[in-house]
């Protein structure tokens, strides 16, 4: 909500409040002021001139040379550019020396050889935007009324000595989408008085229901619809005040009669609409619901397909506007209307809701019937409007109104103990402080000898239960000044879970490692859906999606991974190493939610810096995206309890993937994406991984113990072992570890070798292992003792010979 602090001050006594002091309180009390801008800053030095000559500038065929009284000595010579310029007009004219916005200061010039002293300006070089600004004057100079006074500060007359304070309203507080309703909440904090508008329409004698007829078949839709009629209206400009606090709130002008409706909307907060007499095509208004696929052209042109779920407002054959949010174009006040009917209204908030979603048209109406309409305005708003019409359009109000009225409205009656406002606030404070509080609020209530009986008006909404009393009692006491006590009672230290703390622990290891994190969409396209799952399940189909590339809900986060790598490479970033902590969904069946994991996946392409401080790098290979896994079950203390193991899994790489088994059971995996996979995404050789964070995080570990640094030094000894090239280097690595007892402490491989001067189908694992006693000295007999010991064992169960034997 946009209020003009000009305009506020007609409702309100500000004096000795300024803008920003006034948005500070407006905040304090619980409503915020998002900004407090001023219409035009630092603005001076225009005024109202006088056009006496206008000819075309000798030089220059787009210029014009004017002779303009600016009501001092003499007439100014000023040259002006805009189309509109014409002798006898009196406009805003930015004097030698006046400054506009930008601080943009206005000298004299010479433009093609001729003088010019100001400059004539439009309503934009003064600081208004474009959208706001009547039509007529949205590309030239604005032209005031011919009654401002000569030579008159244009500043005060356009308004642009004012302060607009963004209102950021909650939806329940819909009392604050009106000026009347923003001038109660500001008289109630300032303890001020409420001056509301004085309505005493003139009407004829001849009684509106002579010229229209209402029937509203849907009741629970509209219970209240009054009709007025004004005839012999003049339709014109409205007057520069009205025009001015219009823009201040946003709405452009466009002629009296729908200016009028919208200042109402705006003072009252009640929507109306003007409909043309004339043109409306009968004497009967009929609300009804549309009939499916019925047809309307709205306001702005444009033919709309409306549903059975839609409330219209008919003349008895056609659809002449869609209730609560745009008329229709064939009733429309136009420049040779004499007669209206004005519409004043209540329509379900659900209904108008409906219509404004569906037509995707979003008006200031049907954000106001959205959110609910006071009904004891809606008569004076009608009322009020038809008394505006009369006086600046010179039309004749006809007497009475037609109405249907079934509404039924009771007062909510609130019941409150002073006990609890008192406690629930803190405060000490006694009845008659209550009480005053709200005779601020202007909200009726009694004092009874335990409680408050307070009866809401029908302009807060907002209030029905106990607790929104309380509310307003303690915003307008003021939370600062609410007493604060430290808590008292038994309090557990908060700690983070174990799946919380190894979560941590994940990303600390991740980015440590040179790994970003990444977002990507849990929706994917249906072909994307089942690729690199971990489970194999039946994708979710969502019933409605936006588009088939956000079809299905996710069993792998890789696919989203790959989009990212391709993203980046597409921009010449082709060092990329990125890692998602994500969910998965598992489908358990049409009738049953599914199932959703959380899992983790990274992928690495390009260079990956081996050495930071010297800025070595290398290509991405296994051993890196290994190296990652491994230094994160190093943290996690499951390195024991962590193998590889080839495997041949869909889009990887047949020969450089590996599962990853936890206490044997699969974890997730490791490796290469398949070359055609990489040559499909312009991808160079990449290295993925997934994981299924519950199984590793519901791993069980042994609780951290630390062991003295041994006293005694250790012995390495360093074997070469020739083996058939189907062996593997992790089985290998477990016999070692069995054989050696409890002297061999580290097991290590440092080379893999195959090739050159190694006989066909055999490779070399070179192994180092370091054997220690943290009570004594090894000595070499019982090294050699363990040792023998190992390489019986790979011996035996791999048929494995040191090399250079």
């Amino acid at each position: 909500m946009l209020v003009s602090y000009n305009w506020l001050q007609e409702y309100v006594d500000l004096s000795g409040t300024t803008p920003d002091e006034l948005a500070e309180k407006i905040t304090r009390t619980g409503i915020e002021v998002e900004s407090v801008e001023p219409v035009s800053d630092g603005i001076k030095g225009v005024v109202v001139g006088y056009v006496m000559e206008c000819e075309q500038h000798p030089n220059a065929d787009k210029l014009n040379k004017c002779l303009v009284d600016i009501g001092e000595a003499e007439p100014v010579q000023i040259i002006c550019g805009a189309k509109n310029v014409a002798k006898g007009q009196k406009v805003a004219v930015a004097k030698v020396e006046a400054v506009l916005p930008g601080n943009f200061k206005i000298k004299k010039a010479k433009l093609r050889g001729e003088e010019s002293n100001g400059m004539i300006c439009s309503l934009q070089e003064l600081g208004y935007e474009s959208k706001i600004i009547a039509k007529e004057y949205a590309e030239g100079i604005y032209v005031f009324p011919e009654d401002v006074e000569l030579g008159q500060d244009a500043i005060a007359l356009l308004n642009l000595n004012d302060h607009i304070l963004e209102l950021g309203l909650t939806p329940n507080r819909s009392d604050c989408l009106s000026m009347l309703g923003v001038a109660y909440e500001v008289a109630a904090i300032l303890e001020k008085d409420v001056k509301l508008p004085n309505v005493q329409a003139v009407s004829q004698e001849k009684t509106a229901s002579e010229y229209i007829d209402v029937h509203v078949e849907v009741p629970e839709d509209n219970p209240l619809y009054i009709a007025k009629v004004v005839k012999n209206i003049k339709i014109g400009a409205s007057p520069l005040w009205l025009q001015t606090r219009l823009m201040a709130a946003g709405i452009r002008p466009h002629n009296n009669i729908v200016d009028i409706t919208n200042y109402i909307l705006l003072e009252y907060g009640t929507p109306l609409h003007a409909f043309d007499y004339g043109r409306f095509g009968s004497k009967e208004i009929v609300v009804r619901r549309a009939k499916q696929d019925e047809k309307i052209v709205t306001l702005d042109d444009t033919e709309r397909t409306l549903t059975a779920d839609h409330l219209v407002i008919t003349n008895g054959k056609e659809p002449v506007a869609v209730a609560g949010v745009m008329g229709g174009a064939n009733s429309e006040v136009r420049s040779d209307t004499t007669t209206v009917i004005l519409e004043a209204a209540l329509f379900n908030p659900l209904t108008v809701r409906k219509g404004s979603k569906d037509l995707g048209l979003r008006s200031e109406a049907s954000s106001r019937f959205e959110k609910g309409v006071d009904p004891e305005r809606v008569r004076l708003a009608a009322e009020r409007a038809a008394e505006l019409m009369a006086e600046l359009g010179g039309g004749e109000v006809v007497a009475g109104s037609v109405e249907v009225n079934t509404l039924k409205a009771e007062p909510k009656v609130i019941e409150v103990p002073y006990e609890k406002v008192n406690r629930v606030l803190g405060t000490g404070l006694s009845k008659e402080e209550m009480s005053r509080l709200l005779d601020r609020l202007k909200i009726p209530h009694e004092l009874k000898a335990d409680r408050l009986v307070v009866t809401a008006p029908t302009r807060r909404g907002d209030l029905t239960i106990p607790e929104d009393i309380i509310e307003e009692i303690g915003r307008l006491y003021g939370y600062n000044n609410l007493p604060y006590t430290l808590p008292v009672g038994e309090f557990n230290p908060g700690a983070l879970t174990s799946y919380q703390r190894k979560r941590r622990v994940t990303r600390q290891i991740l980015e440590s490692a040179g790994l970003y994190q990444v977002l990507t969409y849990s929706l994917t396209a249906q072909e994307k859906a089942q690729k690199y799952a971990l489970e194999i399940r039946e994708p979710i189909a969502l019933s409605m999606p936006m588009s088939e590339e956000r079809s299905h809900l996710r069993l792998s986060l890789m696919p989203g991974l790959i989009d990212i790598l391709q993203f980046n490479q597409a921009r010449q970033n082709e060092s990329v190493a990125v890692y998602e902590i994500g969910s998965v969904f598992l489908s358990n069946g049409m009738d049953v939610l599914p199932e959703e994991k959380e899992h983790l996946a990274g992928a690495l392409t390009g260079e990956w810096v081996s050495n930071p401080w010297q800025g070595e790098k290398k290509a991405v290979d296994f051993y890196v995206a290994k190296g990652v896994l491994d230094a994160l079950f190093e943290n996690l203390d499951l390195t024991q309890v962590i193998e590889y193991s080839p495997v041949q899994l869909e889009g990887m790489h047949p020969g450089r993937t590996a599962q990853v088994l936890l206490n044997g059971t699969v974890l997730g995996f490791v490796g290469q994406l398949h070359p055609a996979v990489q040559k499909e995404h312009d991808l160079k050789d990449t290295y993925v991984f997934e994981m299924d964070l519950s199984k590793l995080f519901g791993a069980e570990t042994k609780e951290l113990q630390y062991q003295p640094i041994p006293r005694f030094p250790s012995i390495t000894r360093d074997i070469a072992l020739i083996v058939d090239s189907n062996v593997l280097a992790g089985d290998i690595k477990k016999a070692i570890t069995s054989a050696g007892g409890k002297l061999l402490k580290e097991v290590s491989i440092f080379d893999v070798y195959e090739g050159e001067h190694m006989e066909s189908g055999k490779k070399s694992i070179a192994f180092s292992l370091k054997y220690v006693d943290p009570e004594k000295t090894l000595t070499d007999e019982e090294v050699t003792a363990a040792h023998e010991k190992v390489l019986e064992a790979v011996q035996q169960q791999f048929g494995a010979t040191l090399r250079g034997a």
